[in-house]
């Protein structure tokens, strides 16, 4: 499978709260990177090898309630192991209730057909108010 098919397989399975064909998908020494810091929201920072990804994907559910989660464009790169998604996600904070809006950016990096480094980015600012209990929405990219 082409890392861009491996990439739709993996949205598809988060879709279905399919967390095993989303390990299947990793390499052991898988990066996993978000773009806020740890200390603000509890699924930000680097995560290492499958039981740090795993712990991130336990944050994102202990503290998120998804509205909407749309992976709306698919890029691949001139090597052919990264592919680039941007998308939009509504969803609201668990803890605080508020709501928040946000396009993002996902880079995903193949090694041997496993994914070996995500990244994501997104409007912290928006997801850290909500967190912290303020309704807002987020900046087009």
């Amino acid at each position: 499978m082409d890392p861009l098919e491996k990439t739709r397989e993996i949205y598809e399975a988060f879709g279905r709260a399919d967390l095993e064909t989303i390990v299947r998908a990793m390499h052991p020494r898988i990066e996993w990177i978000s773009n806020a810091d740890r200390a603000l929201l509890p699924w930000g920072g680097r995560r290492e090898g499958i039981g740090g990804a795993t712990s991130f994907f336990a944050a994102l559910m202990e503290n998120l309630e998804f509205e909407a989660f749309e992976p709306r464009e698919f890029f691949t790169g001139a090597d052919f192991v990264t592919v680039t998604v941007t998308g939009f996600t509504r969803a609201r904070m668990r803890a605080s209730g508020k709501v928040f809006e946000s396009e993002w950016a996902h880079l995903f990096r193949y090694q041997d057909g496993q994914l070996i480094l995500f990244r994501e980015f997104y409007d912290t600012h928006v997801l850290v108010a909500a967190f912290n209990g303020a309704n807002t929405k987020g900046h087009e990219l």
